[in-house]
């Protein structure tokens, strides 16, 4: 490619509405990397999104191709990681742009700092309990997301905006009682269920998906303080009925007082100096030394750590050291707990606050369960403070 092209230049140029400069420094975080996520990236990377990041622990199945236009039999035979792929496949569409993926839990692996970086997020999920937690994460980053969803012939998308519409406030009693089941209480190992595969198109994958990122690029191009040519989805739904050709708009917000969901940190503290690959004694001197303040512990908002796990019949002690959102891995894997996890109830004991009375101060930020790049959330003498661990900043 010559050096000297510039993505886009004399093709989206044209339009009134695009503004190059601004879609070239975009970040966008794409949680989900199968169908829609494929649709997603394709589309950002045409249109020269600056930066996209991709979120998805899972690998690719021979299933898969039917409906997900970036990957390829040799990724399922070789059990290539979805995120990983879509991330290499966007920038051979597209070399001008950078396309980050990121194996992993986008609630207990990203770092709310990336949420924070990014100028939206759009969810590319098949579970309420991923949707639930994207929007408590980006909630809590202040940024609006873009939701889509697709089953067979059908496909929704909506866009969640901080004090306009809220995933969590639109659910049902039913759908909330659901996810609580599925994230456990806080005492008890509750092994998540798997979801149902849902048939899905191609069709509805790429139309639903193209509409996401349109979504996208007019919030992008939003700045407070010019008009803006664009009407949006937020609080709104957008309805795709594939097999009678209707779609249709429809008025979606829901935003109830006192939900949890709209916590929203805007009063972090950038940390140089702080990583996720510090052990946690220094951590824990760094920013005290950094607050300056006396009596601090961190606080675990998103994944206790465990040490160990009790069996109750028989009584058994199993010593883990991991974090919560690794322990259904680490019962899986064990012959041994896999075997009893179908007949008894695992008791945990766990640290939910870490100070300087955390006896295992010789493991790393990210061995107890705090992503890189993370904003941790930490407790002291002169109260509370949301402290960024800017070292890890991509």
């Amino acid at each position: 490619m010559n050096n000297t092209y510039e993505w886009g230049d004399g093709v989206f140029t044209l339009l009134s509405w695009f503004k190059k400069e601004r879609v070239k420094n975009a970040r966008v975080l794409v949680a989900g990397a199968g169908a829609l996520g494929n649709e997603v990236v394709k589309d950002l990377a045409l249109f020269g999104v600056g930066h996209i990041y991709v979120v998805d622990f899972d690998q690719i199945e021979l299933s898969n191709l039917t409906r997900s236009v970036l990957f390829r039999e040799e990724d399922a035979l070789q059990h290539r990681y979805k995120a990983e792929v879509v991330a290499r496949r966007a920038k051979e569409i597209n070399p001008q742009i950078e396309a980050t993926p990121i194996v992993g839990n986008l609630f207990s692996e990203v770092g709310l700092g990336l949420y924070r970086s990014v100028d939206v997020v759009i969810g590319c999920l098949d579970s309420r309990l991923a949707r639930y937690q994207l929007n408590r994460l980006s909630f809590r980053a202040g940024k609006s997301w873009i939701d889509g969803s697709i089953e067979n012939l059908t496909g929704t998308v909506r866009v969640y905006t901080p004090g306009m519409s809220c995933y969590e406030c639109g659910l049902s009693r039913e759908e909330f009682n659901h996810i609580m089941l599925r994230t456990g209480c806080a005492d008890v190992v509750r092994l998540q269920t798997s979801t149902g595969r849902v048939a899905t198109t191609p069709i509805s994958a790429s139309i639903v998906g193209a509409i996401q990122v349109q979504e996208a690029m007019k919030i992008i191009h939003i700045n407070p303080d010019e008009e803006s040519p664009f009407q949006t989805l937020q609080g709104k739904m957008l309805r795709y009925e594939g097999m009678v050709n209707a779609m249709n708009i429809y008025r979606y917000a829901s935003w109830k007082k006192n939900c949890p969901a709209h916590e929203q940190w805007d009063d972090v503290v950038e940390g140089p100096g702080l990583s996720a690959q510090l052990k946690v004694g220094e951590a824990l001197a760094r920013i005290k030394r950094l607050l300056d303040v006396g009596a601090l512990e961190i606080n675990m908002r998103n994944n206790k750590f465990i040490d160990k796990i009790v069996a109750d019949r028989p009584e058994r002690e199993f010593e883990v050291m991991l974090p919560e959102s690794k322990l259904d891995a680490y019962i899986d894997g064990n012959k041994e707990l896999r075997q009893l996890s179908y007949k008894t109830l695992f008791h945990k004991s766990f640290y939910e606050n870490i100070d300087v009375e955390f006896p295992y101060q010789d493991l790393t930020l990210q061995e107890i369960g705090i992503p890189p790049y993370d904003i941790i959330e930490v407790s002291t003498d002169k109260g509370l403070f949301h402290v960024e661990l800017s070292d890890d900043r991509f």
